[in-house]
Formats: structure tokens, C-alpha cells, sequence
């Protein structure tokens, strides 16, 4: 085994001082130092070379690399491997070329202040990441510990808490955690008016849900009013369906081909917040709609692919899942099936004969299930209602052996 040249070392607001004996030995030994404007200037002066990270911390790689069996020392915030630095180095350097002396993260100090427990909390981070990750974890009475951006981050959220029907949401600002100007202030969402927030800060918040709150539900079948849609969407109900055929398992990836307004990659991704999905749509307006849609509902790192099926699957990263609800033919289904690894799931709604056709012959050629739904809702008839049916899907459902 190699022996240990980097290490990473979590620093807090209490600077040198409260680092470990262990750590502050590395300090002079280093003849690199790699951190942050702020970390840098905590640990005081030292013989070792600097770099402060750059913007992306990508770019400092071939420095650190170049550093290979010297002794050199990465500065970090708090537990480098909690949304922190350390997952970015441990793509370069094996572990046992890595050593690491952890600090108490935010989320850690946030917790003890609060007196909250750290188990019973959401843990996000805001920070580098889009601020509408934030939306699937607004669910009723949960406490939430969000690392920020900057100073606007807990105005954004409170604003965002009190446009969704959360406005009597407790939100706590906590600045500069275990240093000298640390500093905590509380208040409703709906009341914010903290002006002088420090960029550096985590907040905290407890939810607290009005009737007629905007909550992202926990099961599959979000309201259709919430798809911004031109007609081609999945309707809730089938949805639902589609899901739970598709079987979603963390950190597995779909392939949503014809995806219209998205709600079925979306809505993958809402299953867990390690699932990735890529909708493919021909059509660009329905495209930009997908990527609203994504946003809206919290999750933007949905990938968007603007072309035609099959032509443009040739690119994509492989599946674990794959529907076709929009514009299956049979070179779609074929290239598909093909795309699909052992064990992946292929599921085809379709509408009209033709394609039924299609799937029909998919079921007689590779197995699977074949069933068809139909949903039927009330609506007025005279002074009376009656059901109105939709149109009949037929839906083809496979695991490839």
C-alpha cells in the first residue's frame, strides 16, 4: 500500500486552535497547502506553497496530482466527506494514498444548537447545487438542515416557504457556527427580514403546512394540473400505474423516450434522490417545457436529450429502466430492448391500434405482461353525473432475461 501524501483536513470558525494534535502536526510538514480564501487565512502563516481552490475546484487537480508522494495538505469545511471536498479527491487518489481528520460538519453544529436530533432531520445542501432540490423534502412537521449558498439563500427559501403555502414555517438562520461571530436568529417564513446575513450560514427550518400547501406527495400520481403540458402527458392515474411498473430502485437510471411533458422521468426521480433519468423529446418546445417542469418540481438534474428515437439513444448512458409513451415504433422498441441490460425493465403505453399491434407482437416475441386500463371519471349530465371514459391504454411490460 501506498503510504498517506494528502491529507484532508476539516477545519471550523475556531480556526488552528481547535484542530486535533494529529492535524496541526500535518500543517508543517505540508509543502502544499490547498483550500479556500477563508481556510487559508485560519491556519495563519506557514512555509508551504498556497493555492486557493479555483472556480471549479476541478481545475486544481493537476496541481494537487503533481503533488503525488509529497506531503500535502487539503483545507475543507467541517467533514470534507459530508457534501464536502473530499468526494471530488477521492476520484483522483486511492484511499490509502488519502488521510483524514474530519471537524464537526454544519449540519453537526446546526443540530446541537437546535438540540435537534441529526437522524429525524432532511440534511440538503443549497450550496453549488440548484436551490430547487429543496421542494420534494417541504413535507409537514420535518425539520430540515440546508447548507446555503450565501447571505440570499434564507430569503430565497422563505420567500419560496411562503409562496407554497408554508409561510408559518419556523426558519432559523445560523451564522458563523463555532467561531467568535457566531450568530442565530429565528423567525416565521412569512415574516423574514434579515438584511445583514453573513455568506456564510446554514439554515434551518420546521415545516409547518397550511391547508392547501403545495406538498410533493410521497407516492406516484402527482395532480396533472401541476405538468405544465400541451395534451401529451401521461394522465395521473396511468402514472401511477407506469411507476410502479417501472419499479424504480435507487440510483438507477431511465430512459424516458417521447417523454412530453416529463411527468414520468420526473416522477422517477422523485422516488429517491439518487435516481437519474434522461427524457428524450423530438419536439424542442416540449423540450424547454420538460426542463420547467423538471425545475418546478425539484428535480433539475433531470438530463434532456432534443432528438428523434432511435437515432438518439446511440449516445446515451446505459439504462436500468426504459418507457416509451410518445411515438413508439418498432425500431424504437427494437433498439430499446437492445439498450436494456439483464434484469432491465421495458414498459410501452400505447393508445392506438397500430401500435398496439406492436406491442402485442412484443409480448408474443419476449414475454412479459400485457394489460389494458381504461379510466373513467364523473362528470355532469343534466341535473345527474355519469362516467366518462378516457382513452383505453394498452400497456406492455418486460424484464429482459
Amino acid at each position: 500500500m501506498s503510504a498517506p501524501w494528502l491529507s484532508i483536513i476539516g477545519v471550523g470558525e475556531d480556526g488552528v486552535e481547535a484542530l486535533t494534535p494529529a492535524a496541526r502536526a500535518l500543517l508543517p510538514q505540508a509543502s502544499l497547502i490547498v483550500g479556500g480564501a477563508r481556510h487559508l487565512a485560519l491556519i495563519g502563516e506557514t512555509a508551504a506553497q498556497r493555492l486557493q481552490w479555483p472556480s471549479p475546484l476541478t481545475e486544481a487537480m493537476p496541481r494537487i496530482l503533481a503533488q503525488r508522494g509529497a506531503p500535502t495538505v487539503v483545507l475543507a469545511s467541517g467533514d470534507p466527506f459530508f457534501f464536502g471536498v473530499g468526494e471530488l479527491l477521492s476520484r483522483h487518489v486511492a484511499r490509502d494514498e488519502m488521510f483524514c481528520i474530519p471537524a464537526p460538519s454544519a449540519f453537526s453544529l446546526a443540530a446541537a444548537r437546535l438540540k435537534w436530533s441529526q437522524q429525524e432531520c432532511a440534511l440538503v445542501s443549497l450550496h453549488g447545487r440548484a436551490f430547487e432540490r429543496i421542494a420534494p423534502h417541504l413535507q409537514p412537521h420535518t425539520r430540515i438542515i440546508a447548507l446555503s449558498w450565501d447571505e440570499s439563500t434564507p430569503k430565497r427559501l422563505a420567500e419560496y416557504l411562503a409562496g407554497n403555502g408554508m409561510g408559518a414555517s419556523r426558519l432559523i438562520v445560523l451564522e458563523h457556527m463555532g467561531g467568535p461571530r457566531e450568530r442565530l436568529r429565528e423567525t416565521r417564513a412569512d415574516a423574514y427580514g434579515f438584511n445583514d446575513v453573513a455568506p456564510l450560514n446554514t439554515v434551518a427550518v420546521e415545516i409547518v403546512a397550511e391547508p392547501g400547501a403545495r406538498i410533493i406527495p410521497l407516492a406516484p400520481g402527482l395532480p396533472d394540473e401541476w405538468f405544465e403540458n400541451d395534451g401529451q402527458l401521461t394522465k395521473r392515474e396511468i402514472r401511477a400505474v407506469t411507476l410502479a411498473a417501472l419499479a424504480p430502485r435507487r440510483g438507477e437510471n431511465l430512459w424516458d423516450i417521447g417523454a412530453g411533458s416529463g411527468s414520468i422521468s420526473i416522477e422517477w426521480m422523485l422516488r429517491h434522490p439518487a435516481n437519474r433519468a434522461i427524457a428524450v423529446e423530438r419536439d424542442a418546445e416540449r423540450a424547454a417545457r420538460i426542463a420547467r417542469n423538471a425545475l418546478t418540481l425539484g428535480v433539475p438534474d433531470l438530463e434532456i436529450v432534443a432528438g428523434s428515437a432511435p437515432q438518439a439513444l446511440e449516445a446515451l448512458s446505459a439504462p436500468d429502466a426504459i418507457f416509451i409513451g410518445g411515438g413508439a415504433n418498432a425500431d424504437t422498441i427494437a433498439a430499446a430492448w437492445r439498450a436494456l441490460p439483464p434484469g432491465g425493465r421495458i414498459v410501452v403505453n400505447a393508445v392506438t391500434l397500430e401500435t398496439q399491434t406492436l406491442l402485442a407482437q412484443a409480448f408474443d416475441e419476449k414475454g412479459g405482461d400485457l394489460t389494458h386500463m381504461q379510466i373513467s371519471r364523473a362528470r355532469p349530465v343534466g341535473r345527474f353525473h355519469a362516467l366518462d371514459p378516457g382513452m383505453g391504454v394498452l400497456q406492455w411490460r418486460a424484464t429482459k432475461p
